[in-house]
């Protein structure tokens, strides 16, 4: 029952709008022109997850969620990311928050080289009820074309220094807590 109270805790908090945080992308590197494994780009330091923004004075309640991904080496391909927010459940499960993602994949730029984006979320606390942990989750994609080369996801970590949006500047977290 506290799950289900919980849960229509966050529904109603879940007038999440997603800030005019359109993915800002970021070349890094030179290009190459050999396209690179999935395995590879699954494996890359330079695939991360991270919240950049946890309800700062001057963004209320909002949280942050940046993602980087490696090119492929092909810059006729393209990146897209997705953005996902998990809250965690009585039970200690992460649960998406469902009005607490991007609709779709949102394009990053060519993968000749590694990208980054990011979204904020603007959330609506319930009076009364107690703060909730948020942590993000990104979904990553290389295309060619329509058909989609690789794909993977990450949920966000600490220590990852985004090129930018963090606020402050160089923040990085797993985890948000809001309300």
């Amino acid at each position: 029952m506290a799950d289900r109270t919980r849960l229509h805790a966050l529904a109603l908090l879940g007038a999440v709008a997603a800030l005019a945080a359109a993915p800002a992308a970021a070349s890094s590197a030179t290009t190459t022109t050999t396209r690179i494994g999935a395995r590879a780009l699954l494996k890359s330091r330079e695939l991360w997850a991270t919240i950049d923004v946890c309800s700062p004075k001057d963004q209320p309640n909002t949280v942050g969620i940046r993602g980087s991904m490696p090119g492929d080496g092909r810059p006729s391909d393209r990146m897209f990311m997705s953005f996902r927010l998990q809250y965690m459940n009585a039970a200690g499960t992460w649960v998406d928050l469902e009005s607490g993602a991007t609709p779709g994949y949102v394009g990053v730029g060519a993968a000749g080289t590694a990208r980054e984006g990011g979204r904020s979320f603007q959330l609506v606390p319930v009076a009364g009820k107690p703060a909730t942990e948020l942590r993000g989750v990104v979904d990553f994609q290389w295309r060619h074309g329509k058909t989609v080369l690789a794909r993977g996801s990450r949920t966000t970590g600490a220590g990852h220094k985004s090129v930018a949006g963090a606020d402050p500047a160089g923040y990085s977290a797993a985890s948000c807590l809001i309300g």
